[in-house]
């Protein structure tokens, strides 16, 4: 925006008024105008004065814009001002948010700086936002590290507390609500910390996590457990957690968790609470069938699980429910069957590939098919080796070989790699019924 003098007559008459850039340019040579963000340029009143005399020498508007403009530097530098407009919105959510807008070009604060804030100013016992902040931290620094934030703990603090709105707003942070937190927050906290361990022992981290949502009702159900330590390692709860992990797995999958999780929430969070024996994931199945936010798998999205590739977030849910009888705390890493170093043009002609073949081999060696777990140390050694010499070398024993064939989905056929058209449909086709078997 810019400040101008307009001639309105051809008098010494001379007023400044506020018009944009191209305005200015289509008036007469009376018209004068100055861009009001300059005067950020100006350190003192002397250079106010110095730029006015010499870009308005001698023109009838100098007294004018003299003043004009040296009343505005002194706004902009000595006069204490406060920027305000008045509301009558009831809703404090919507105060906050006002607040944040307006306050976005000082020091960044967030939804839930706030929040802390007023936490902070009613717990008692505890220095809300120093807590949280560390502990969010503390969790992330878990196994290869995981990705939460204070608004992921706030909101799971109004689920554990059994709070019937969780909605993650202002208003349902009452001072009521911020001394149960606190009251709660030694248990609430252990929960969270113990799931994310458990989260860990599963194999995840923070890439392959695609979505913290989930892991609020996980900490809900160990929360009602009355956090175990050892829940996440004791043969004690061995098919508790193998019950979690398929309801995790195939939520992410589903997508669930996105959107609006709070519909996915409450009602599950009311499955648990009500719940004996155990996970409840065939209640929490039957529950959402037939809505959009369903844990089932149809053939179509076993089908398209197979656009996935390589180092896709959600390659490493759909390989580790192929392998349900492994320890992922032992870390697995994604490995491709055959080496994806052999697949560049120049290699593929040099190994015999046919030319109409290398787009297939080319769009298809990163693909589901094309994947498996394997342990660290297995995968380094198994690199740049052709798979159909790996093999051979690794099981010389046909029952052996056998073996890794079946835990791996691998089909019986030729391993060189000129047939890995063949190889990829049989697999793929192993791998769909397998899924399918696991998700009915």
């Amino acid at each position: 925006m810019n400040l101008l003098s307009e001639a309105e007559n051809s008098s010494l008459k001379y007023d400044f008024k506020f018009l944009t850039k191209e305005e200015a340019e289509k008036k007469d040579e009376k018209t004068l105008w100055f861009p009001v963000g300059d005067i950020l340029n100006f350190t003192n009143l002397s250079e106010v004065a110095s730029f006015i005399i010499k870009n308005l020498n001698g023109h009838k508007s100098i007294d004018s814009a003299l003043g004009i403009i040296t009343t505005l530097y002194n706004v902009i530098n000595d006069t204490d001002s406060i920027s305000y407009f008045n509301t009558d919105r009831s809703s404090l959510d919507e105060v906050l948010n006002i607040f944040i807008r307006v306050n976005s070009g000082g020091t960044q604060l967030s939804y839930s700086d706030l929040l802390l804030s007023m936490a902070s100013a009613k717990w008692g016992n505890l220095a809300a936002r120093e807590v949280i902040t560390k502990f969010v931290d503390d969790i992330n620094r878990i196994g290869e590290g995981f990705k939460i934030d204070k608004d992921f703990v706030l909101k799971t603090c109004l689920v554990l507390c059994d709070f019937p709105k969780i909605a993650f707003k202002v208003d349902n942070f009452t001072p009521k609500n911020l001394e149960t937190i606190e009251k709660l927050w030694e248990s609430i906290s252990k929960a969270i910390e113990i799931s994310y361990r458990l989260l860990d022992s599963f194999g995840y981290n923070r890439d392959t996590l695609t979505s913290n949502n989930a892991v609020i009702l996980i900490a809900y159900y160990i929360y009602k457990l009355g956090n175990p330590n050892n829940y996440y390692d004791s043969s004690k709860y061995a098919s508790d957690r193998k019950l979690i992990f398929k309801w995790l797995t195939a939520g992410l999958l589903k997508k669930v968790f996105s959107g609006q999780p709070d519909n996915v929430l409450l009602p599950i969070r009311s499955i648990i609470k009500n719940s004996k024996g155990g996970f409840p994931l065939e209640e929490i199945i039957a529950k959402q069938r037939g809505t959009s936010k369903t844990f089932t798998l149809s053939d179509d999205d076993i089908e398209n699980l197979f656009n996935y590739q390589y180092g896709n977030a959600y390659t490493y849910s759909i390989l580790a429910l192929l392998y349900p009888s492994f320890d992922f705390s032992n870390k697995f890493q994604e490995d491709h069957i055959h080496p994806k170093s052999f697949f560049t043009e120049k290699k593929l002609l040099e190994l015999g590939v046919l030319k109409e073949d290398i787009e297939f081999y080319r769009d298809n060696y990163n693909c589901i098919a094309n994947l498996q777990l394997l342990s660290g140390s297995q995968n380094n050694e198994k690199s740049n080796i052709l798979f159909d010499k790996w093999i051979l070398e690794k099981f010389p024993d046909e029952k052996e070989r056998k073996e890794y064939m079946e835990k791996h989905y691998i089909p019986d056929c030729s391993f060189n790699i000129k047939n890995f058209r063949e190889f990829i449909t049989k697999r793929k086709e192993l791998i769909f019924r397998t899924l399918k078997n696991i998700v009915d």
